[in-house]
């Protein structure tokens, strides 16, 4: 087999170092590049053409999903496999959509991460057990979500749930638009979004709806 390369973008310091540094010492695997947000994954990724992109959903920026996609314009035999400490429905979606070939749990041991890379460089896939439950073949769709589209949470996009989790979290709008790099405008936008959707009328209940749905983590 030739040698596998691997971009790794994670916006943990710990996870990206630890990681990276076990995938390179890996036979037949070299990590070409590490970085902290998706933007730069996408950057990078057309300069080096790498097998497989490990990205983390969870990312202030450019959402992953979208770099995901720009990835897969860009670079049709690159294989995109998704990070995460979530696997709420519309993350799961999502990243189906986006035409990912994998999806791992960060719970998951390090073993798995690189037999989920194998796997997918000669074109398989690979999801951690918790979101393979969650998923039906579907003989014209291939894998979707199991119940796709019956939930609240599925009317959101990527950005919405960013800020609902923020929202969560305590964050002030201010606080959002920084981390997010937008303008508190834009995050005043998303949540009257948020409330239209959920049919919410105040930060309280959006709080309780995303501890509700698994979606307040850090």
């Amino acid at each position: 087999m030739s040698e596998i390369t691997v971009l790794l973008a994670d916006d943990h310091e710990l996870l990206i170092g630890t990681l990276g540094d076990r995938l390179d010492k890996e036979p037949g695997l070299r990590v070409v590049g590490r970085v902290k947000d998706a933007a730069q994954a996408v950057s990078l990724a057309r300069e080096t053409s790498p097998a497989v992109v490990l990205l983390d959903i969870d990312m202030p920026g450019k959402v992953s999903f979208d770099a995901a996609r720009e990835i897969k314009e860009a670079l049709p035999d690159t294989q995109v496999v998704y990070l995460s400490s979530f696997f709420n429905d519309r993350y799961i979606e999502d990243a189906l959509r986006s035409g990912c070939s994998g999806y791992i749990t960060k719970d998951e041991p390090v073993e798995r991460v690189v037999e989920a890379i194998r796997q997918v460089a000669q074109n398989g896939a690979y999801y951690s057990p918790k979101v393979r439950d969650r998923l039906v073949a579907d003989p014209e769709r291939g894998l979707v979500l199991d119940g796709e589209g019956s939930t609240k949470a599925a009317t959101l996009t990527a950005r919405e749930l960013e800020v609902l989790r923020y929202v969560a979290q305590g964050m002030t709008k201010k606080e959002i638009a920084k981390q997010v790099h937008r303008s508190v405008s834009t995050i005043d936008k998303h949540v009257e979004n948020l409330m239209r959707k959920l049919d919410i009328h105040d930060r309280v209940e959006l709080t309780r709806y995303a501890i509700r749905e698994g979606l307040a983590e850090a």
